[in-house]
């Protein structure tokens, strides 16, 4: 709890005393929490959440989790009420996952049983009744069961966010998940789990929660394979910007830094995850077509030929024909192959104009031209964030897009940019002074040779 910052202990104790407040109010007015008779349920309820939560499926945010154990969680809402399904929730505490602190459980604890005891509440308002279901009136309980796993859901997600937002400072995008909207309905569709082991305890009893293990942690496993299939293509990313960074020693971290901006700008015009998503990619490979420009000709000192500068020009068309067969990239494409055009039409490859551009290479264009000019080069050192503001505004309208650039400019407001670590020269062999990205140091051409 030291490292975490001053909003998110606030936050873990809110959390933590909101639920210690609702235990002791159900024992003040009731006397109890669950009837003697419905111990049997919850031991039972309570090891199928235990086993469930303690073997969960890692994402790409560090040490954020999911699992499916909240099924275990809503089928006590069913069977034993709000006070039931709350402590069903509470033994998250006792998970027996590797290295995780005692600070996570107690907070894994506490947000299960608000969860738990919030979708018990929506559950009875709305005419369910808690109990071991009969047959001839389970129908019945369909609707408030529905209602609950919706208030449960995301619930549980807006609390778990939240508490990471605040501990990691993680942004949308590195939340692992295509699209926000596509994970809330798989979650939901794993919460009938529970409507299935609140049906079956009528004619098996517990029996029903072994049953329910085998679809549940074929649940765990599907979420798995996703989750390490967006791994997988993060490192083929990084892989390679790597192998780009390494043809220019002053570009190093310039491909994650573009990426980031790109993501900005993306956030402050309103796209949508599954647009997010693909910018980021964009922005990490929008020169991976220098792989097809020969080294000596990123790093020539003085004036380039015609066909040298050509060949530089052709960089966006060569990065397209490397990823064109990473299916996953969708609209990143675009964002490759234009992001060297302008707004007046006088860019490179196809000399596009205004809204003939793509919007991704729009807003690539902006975070590119940014980084470059705030990132130390052979030739300057990096220049301060407000030039380089100063220059984008100045080149609004004509290199760049103005909507793009207004957007950046916002998002710096609320988020400052983290100027670049100085980078060491480099061995004299290694410097590169050719910056086709810097809109205030243009690329000299040497004609008739």
């Amino acid at each position: 709890m030291r490292d975490l910052s001053w909003p998110a202990k606030v936050y873990l104790v809110a959390v933590i005393g909101a639920a210690a407040a609702l235990f002791a109010n159900s024992l003040i007015t009731k006397g109890w929490l669950v009837a003697r008779e419905s111990f049997g349920i919850l031991l039972v309820l309570a090891l199928l959440f235990l086993v469930c939560e303690s073997m969960p499926t890692l994402l790409n945010v560090e040490q954020f989790a999911v699992s499916v154990s909240f099924s275990a969680a809503l089928a006590a809402v069913v069977l034993i009420g709000m006070e039931g399904a709350a402590l069903v929730g509470l033994t998250a505490v006792l998970s027996v996952r590797p290295g995780l602190p005692l600070i996570k459980r107690l907070f894994n604890g506490a947000q299960f049983a608000l969860c738990g005891y919030a979708a018990g509440w929506v559950y009875q308002q709305l005419g369910g009744v808690s109990g071991v279901p009969q047959v001839n009136t389970f129908g019945d309980l369909i609707g408030p069961y529905a209602a609950a796993t919706a208030v449960f859901v995301p619930l549980n997600i807006v609390l778990t966010l939240t508490m990471i937002s605040l501990a990691t400072k993680a942004g949308a995008v590195e939340v692992p998940m295509r699209g926000m909207v596509q994970f809330l309905l798989t979650y939901l569709g794993y919460g009938t789990f529970g409507l299935l082991v609140a049906g079956l305890w009528a004619t098996i009893q517990s029996i029903s929660a072994v049953l329910v293990l085998l679809p549940l942690f074929v649940a765990r496993w599907a979420f798995g394979q996703y989750h390490a299939q967006q791994r997988s293509y993060d490192a083929t990313m990084a892989a390679l910007c790597q192998a780009v960074e390494t043809k220019d020693y002053y570009t190093r971290g310039h491909c994650t830094r573009v990426s980031l901006a790109s993501t900005m700008i993306a956030q402050e015009i309103g796209m949508g995850m599954d647009r997010l998503r693909a910018i980021r990619y964009a922005g990490m490979l929008h020169d991976v077509g220098k792989l097809g420009v020969p080294t000596k000709v990123l790093q020539k000192e003085g004036p380039l030929t015609e066909e040298e500068f050509a060949a530089i020009q052709l960089h966006p068309m060569r990065g397209l024909e490397i990823v064109r067969g990473i299916d996953f990239l969708d609209e990143a494409f675009a964002g490759i192959m234009h992001h060297h055009e302008r707004h007046d039409g006088k860019g490179y490859p196809m000399g596009l104009a205004g809204a003939e551009i793509p919007e991704f290479a729009r807003v690539i264009a902006v975070a590119d031209a940014f980084d470059s000019m705030t990132s130390d080069r052979s030739y300057r050192g990096a220049r301060p964030v407000a030039v380089a503001v100063a220059e984008l505004e100045r080149g609004a309208g004509t290199q760049f897009d103005p909507v793009m650039v207004a957007a950046f400019i916002k998002a710096l407001e609320r988020n400052p940019w983290q100027p670049q670590r100085r980078v060491e020269p480099p061995p004299e062999e290694a410097t590169a002074v050719k910056d086709h990205d810097d809109p205030t140091m243009p690329i000299q051409v040497v004609t008739g040779q």
